[in-house]
């Protein structure tokens, strides 16, 4: 239970400093938008080139794609291959845009002989008006 609660309060965070990051772009209509967590195992000899290949395209999207809500890499405390990255979009069109970039093509591309595992499940919110309030709150 621990491990969920902090979880839901990193989540939580997580959309509110984006909320502001993302204060001048299009208002986020939270009906539409796509929340994932990405699983991923890296092979552990590709595990250092792996994170820069992540890290450059999650930071490339936040900051050249509007509709990249948040793309928060994690690594694991107890095993470092593995890697969840918190993915919110803010509809369908916009994750469809984002993964015909320039940079998610090279990253795709350059980690694929790296990664042992990679399951990406859509998440839906438990409680869509709170989450809601999340994205205004820091504004």
């Amino acid at each position: 239970m621990k491990k969920r609660i902090s979880f839901i309060t990193l989540f939580a965070l997580v959309l509110s400093i984006t909320a502001m990051a993302q204060e001048k772009a299009k208002p986020i209509k939270h009906e539409t938008m796509i929340v994932r967590l990405a699983e991923i195992e890296v092979y552990p000899e590709h595990l250092q080139e792996y994170l820069k290949y992540a890290n450059e395209v999650d930071r490339l999207s936040v900051e050249r794609e509007p509709g990249v809500v948040c793309l928060f890499p994690m690594q694991s405390a107890e095993d470092s291959t593995l890697i969840r990255i918190l993915e919110i979009y803010a509809s369908k069109e916009a994750y469809q845009s984002h993964i015909k970039t320039e940079h998610f093509q090279k990253y795709k591309q350059g980690t694929m002989h790296m990664v042992k595992s990679l399951k990406l499940p859509t998440m839906k919110p438990l409680d869509p008006e709170t989450m809601k309030l999340i994205f205004t709150k820091q504004r």
